[in-house]
Order: C-alpha cells, then structure tokens, then sequence
C-alpha cells in the first residue's frame, strides 16, 4: 500500500520548477521518483529503470498518472492517492512514454526518455526532506537496523556469507523493504574487497553485514559488525572508521548552515579526519558516501564535488579503513544529529570528531562480540 506523500509540499516545488523553466508539466517514471511525488510504486519488474506509470503534475490538471490498462486498476487501488487522476492507455498500443507524450501539455520535461521532453534533475527536487518525509524515515530506519541486528545476532562462524545474505533479504522483506543491496563479508573477503558481494565462503572469525533498503521510496543504508574470534587489530580500525563518520556527519552539519559549502567541502573534512586517525590514503580505496534520501545516495561526494549540502536532510556516510566499516543513515539538521538506523539493542561506542572537524560526539553501532 501507498504513503500518504505531503502533497502540500509537493506542489509548492513543483509549481517554483514550472515557473523557473516556462514549462507546462513534469514527468516522472523512474520509481524513487514516482514515490516521491505519490508515495506508491510503479515497479513491477526490479531491473528495470523506469517503472509501469509515470507520475505527473501540472498546474491545469494537478496530480495525474499515466500508465497501461494492465496496472490501472491495481495502481488505482493500491498505490495512489485520491488526489491523483489515472489515464490508462491500452496495454498493446503505445509505449509509456509515447503515452505521456499524447497526454501532456508542453512544454513538458521528464526524467525518463519522452520525445520532445527536456531531462529533469529529480534529485534537486526531492531535496531538502520535506517534514512529513522525516517521520516516515525514521519508520524505514528503525525497520533496516531491527532486520539487520536479528540476523547479526544469529550467525555462527561456519555460515556461509551466501546463507547470511539470504536470511538478510528475508527479514527486510518481512518488513515491507526492498533491498536492492545486501554485501556480507566474512573474516577473508571483508579485508580483501570493500564491496564484499555474498559468496560460499564461511565467515569465519568476524563478519560485516552492510546493506541498503528501501520502502515508501526513502532508502536507508548500514553496517553490523559481528565477532566470534576477533583480530587484534579490529576494534581499532572500528574505531577510526567511526571516528571518520563522526567528523564526516558534523562537517555536514557545517556546511549545511555554511553559504557557498559544498560537498566538496565535506570530503576536504574526510580527508582531514582519515589522517588524524592515522591512515592518511584510505579515503581512495573506496568512495566515502554522502546524501541519503529517494535513493540510495542522492549524490555520493569527491573531491571538488560541487553538490550542495541541505538540511534537514538524511546522509549515508561509510568510510571503512582496511577490514572494518562504520555505516548508517543519520538525519542532519541544524540544531541536531539524528541516528535513524539505530534500535537501542546494540552495543555501541561513544565516537569523537577529530580535533580539525569539529567539537561533536555520536554514540556508533560498536562491534558485536559473540562466543562460537
């Protein structure tokens, strides 16, 4: 079933789009998107990247959706809001997007290929979260930690990394999430590889269990770190990686309330903090995260990225420093830093800024030590 979106707010950046581009209508079939503006899905087949309807507005006819007379009445009753009008074409005659071609006022933009359409930066629109987006987030939060800490808490040194990942898609299924990412890397491969897809090798002495998930289009991101024999080194590169984090969430909350920051000013900051904790180089091994919200991230940060920091806003920070990570999704306004994957059942440590960040403190998801 849909979430109710704030429609209030919907229409009021739609309307300021419009009117900054002369345009008559926008366009969207791509599923984070289509969630945003209808808080329902349009996916029938995960692969692909444009959904079965698209989602529009314009100010004439207000909120509408075009799709086929297949998912019409399924849409229609499961998916939409009432204020959205549905248009059906018939299912063997044109495509979806030779549909919203016929039916729109131009000119029109998409985020999907229409012909005569000019290309939308839905990310741009879908920032900074809107109020009602937040509790909705914090649900979606509280749902990916709770699946992932009661598989971490189940594990034995002998299960494949396979097995693991099977059971982690099963739990956040049962909680109405999708999760298009789902890493487990057992004691070998979590050293080896940052992205540590599921194979048949056993876990061995510690596993990290790092996925992203979604539901009512909100994505959110995390890591668990579970130990049955752990190495020496672990809990301080745990430790570092956090502390990364940490510096990496409060240079957000900077640079939001900061004019003319960037994400570029953030990385600066994550650079700073990997060579305060001791490993200068290891920002390069792997990318550092960033903006969290209808994707997974709204925009991942490099250097000179020129992406602007918004607040309120989710952000997906994940440094991980050689066989260790530290990983959620964090609400960052400007008066407050909120974990959202958390549930308050797993140990945690309380994690510093680096000196050159910022004066802040988080307490992180810790490592979880369990017998064999």
């Amino acid at each position: 079933m849909s979430i109710q979106p704030p429609l209030d707010d919907r229409r009021a950046r739609l309307d300021a789009y419009l009117d900054d581009r002369d345009l008559a209508a926008v366009w969207f079939g791509r599923p984070n998107s289509f969630a945003w503006l209808t808080g329902g899905s349009n996916v029938v087949d995960r692969e692909g990247p444009v959904g079965v309807a698209a989602a529009g507005y314009d100010r004439e006819q207000g909120f509408r959706v075009v799709t086929d007379t297949i998912e019409a009445p399924r849409l229609r009753d499961e998916e939409l809001p009432d204020a959205f009008t549905i248009e059906a074409a018939d299912w063997y005659a044109d495509s979806l997007a030779d549909a919203v071609a016929e039916r729109s006022p131009t000119p029109a933009t998409a985020d999907f290929d229409v012909a005569g359409f000019e290309a939308v930066d839905a990310s741009s629109l879908r920032q900074p979260l809107a109020d009602a987006d937040i509790e909705g987030y914090r649900a979606v939060g509280v749902d990916v930690a709770e699946a992932i800490e009661s598989v971490a808490r189940s594990l034995s040194p002998a299960d494949t990394e396979r097995a693991v990942a099977t059971d982690l898609r099963a739990a956040l299924e049962a909680r109405g999430l999708v999760a298009p990412v789902v890493l487990v890397g057992g004691d070998e491969r979590a050293q080896a590889y940052r992205h540590y897809t599921p194979s048949d090798t056993e876990i061995g002495d510690y596993a990290l269990l790092s996925v992203t998930a979604h539901r009512g289009g909100l994505y959110a991101s995390t890591t668990r770190t579970v130990a049955f024999d752990a190495p020496d080194w672990l809990a301080d590169r745990h430790r570092a990686a956090a502390r990364v984090e940490v510096s990496a969430l409060a240079a957000t909350q900077r640079s939001a309330a900061a004019a003319g920051d960037d994400a570029g000013s953030v990385f600066a900051a994550i650079q700073d903090a990997y060579a305060a904790v001791g490993w200068p180089d290891e920002w390069m091994n792997h990318h550092q995260g960033g903006a969290a919200g209808f994707a997974g991230r709204e925009w991942i940060a490099t250097p000179d990225h020129a992406a602007r920091v918004f607040a309120p806003m989710a952000y997906a920070w994940n440094p991980t420093v050689q066989g260790a990570k530290s990983e959620g999704t964090v609400l960052v306004a400007d008066d407050a830093i909120e974990p959202l994957t958390t549930t308050g059942d797993w140990p945690t440590i309380d994690v510093a800024a680096v000196d050159t960040v910022a004066d802040v403190r988080l307490s992180r998801p810790a490592i979880l030590h369990r017998d064999s």
